[in-house]
């Protein structure tokens, strides 16, 4: 149980490392998403990964990410 605990925090903690990584390459980008999140893993065993959700967002901005995804895609 409480390495189950320890592994599911590990998991957590990795996944805000990447959320904040992710936010500030976009940030450089121009793009600012307004509600980036961490979901815990689903599993009760602490198997699996924590979620990053990038939540919901407008039109403009999934446009502005397209683009700049395709901009990194075309190097």
């Amino acid at each position: 149980m409480a390495t189950e605990r320890w592994t599911a925090g590990k998991k957590i903690r990795e996944a805000e490392d990447a959320r904040d990584a992710l936010g500030a390459a976009l940030r450089r980008a121009g793009i600012q998403l307004p509600a980036m999140d961490v979901r815990p893993p689903l599993r009760v065993d602490g198997a699996g990964y924590a979620l990053v959700t990038l939540g919901e967002f407008s039109s403009p901005v999934a446009l502005e990410l397209a683009a700049v995804i395709e901009r990194g895609a075309a190097r």
